[in-house]
């Protein structure tokens, strides 16, 4: 009986395993982009590995990858037609061109072209990593966007770090001295924190300690502030994460484990962190996956008040100014930089947890 069940999978297999060749050799044949060709090939890839590999894992991280990259073409593709639904266009402005020049600047970007061959030909330059040029400022989309992510990122990463570290250390505190004065103090401000919006708090913050006190400087390129930026940022979550911990550590030091290393003289450290610490840290992964993505990519609230040229501030001027392959740009950068962090937090879990089993 075994053996008939193997020799049906082996042919089911094979089978399978021919059909993508077809596939991929039919692609190759009629794709005209080289990137285009290869990626059909890690699609194919992709799915033979979640049809037919043994390991859970393997074919966990096959299928989060494909729908990964799914999920970015359906942003894309939404992003564009609803872009190019809105009534004008990025040269339909009070100072508007000579017809003469408009005509010019629409066979440029493609512009004067029927939408579904817009789209195809935005998508073949995708596939080669060419996203675009600027219809405001003339310059490569990748070069801008990578140039004002790096100070997003600066920004986004002391932020992530500071609401991790100090998420942790107050939620542990809070968990081990329940219904205390330090477990009071801790959810008070982390509730408020949590309830004051980041554009208030940043404006606030910039009043107080940069306008009234002159504690910190104004943000400009050659002196470059992080610190209140980064605590506007830092707060909403950090105070998430704390509330999290609180929860997840109380559950886990409630567990018979935990007593039954305390009642075999372990010390209290290695049981906090050794022990009660790693096990609570799965809910705070959980969050900590998007919540990075998130603050790289969404601050543009806190850059708008404190004037830090990152991405969020770049998205929100192409917005305005009907910047079509800075927006479609933006958005395929922002989408990718979501769904891999929340796929590299998903297979955190199994790190923390070895006992996790994807399926």
């Amino acid at each position: 009986m075994d053996t008939a069940i193997k020799t049906d999978r082996t042919r089911k297999m094979v089978a399978t395993l021919l059909l993508f060749a077809a596939v991929f050799a039919v692609a190759f044949i009629f794709l005209p982009v080289l990137s285009e060709k290869i990626l059909v090939g890690v699609i194919l890839l992709l799915l033979a590995g979640m049809l037919f590999m043994n390991n859970d894992t393997g074919r966990y991280v096959c299928k989060r990858v494909l729908l990964a990259i799914l999920t970015v073409f359906i942003i894309a593709t939404i992003t564009f037609f609803a872009m190019n639904a809105i009534p004008g266009g990025p040269f339909s402005k009070e100072k508007a061109p000579t017809a003469a020049v408009k005509a010019v600047l629409d066979q440029r970007f493609h512009l004067d072209k029927p939408l579904l061959v817009q789209f195809q030909l935005y998508l073949e330059g995708l596939m080669s990593g060419d996203f675009g040029i600027s219809t405001k400022t003339g310059r490569d989309i990748s070069v801008t966007i990578f140039e004002k992510f790096s100070v997003s990122a600066t920004l986004g990463g002391w932020a992530v770090l500071t609401a991790l570290v100090f998420g942790l250390v107050l939620g542990s505190i809070a968990a081990l001295n329940r219904n205390k004065i330090p477990d009071r103090a801790i959810i008070f401000f982390t509730t408020l924190f949590v309830a004051v919006p980041s554009f208030i708090l940043a404006t606030l913050l910039l009043m107080v300690f940069c306008l009234q006190l002159g504690w910190f400087g104004v943000w400009s390129v050659n002196a470059p502030n992080y610190v209140l930026p980064v605590i506007s940022l830092a707060l909403y979550p950090m105070s998430y994460i704390t509330r999290l911990t609180k929860t997840s550590m109380l559950d886990v030091l409630s567990q018979d484990y935990i007593r039954t290393a305390r009642a075999k003289g372990v010390k209290e450290r290695l049981v906090i962190f050794k022990h009660a610490l790693k096990n609570a840290l799965i809910p705070v992964i959980t969050y900590v996956g998007p919540l990075t993505a998130y603050i790289l990519t969404g601050s543009m609230v806190v850059e708008s008040v404190f004037t830090v040229g990152g991405l969020g501030v770049e998205f929100v001027k192409s917005i305005g100014n009907r910047d079509y392959p800075m927006i479609m740009g933006t958005t395929i950068f922002l989408a990718t930089l979501m769904v891999s962090m929340t796929l590299i937090s998903d297979l955190i879990y199994k790190v923390v947890d070895p006992k996790i089993t994807f399926d």
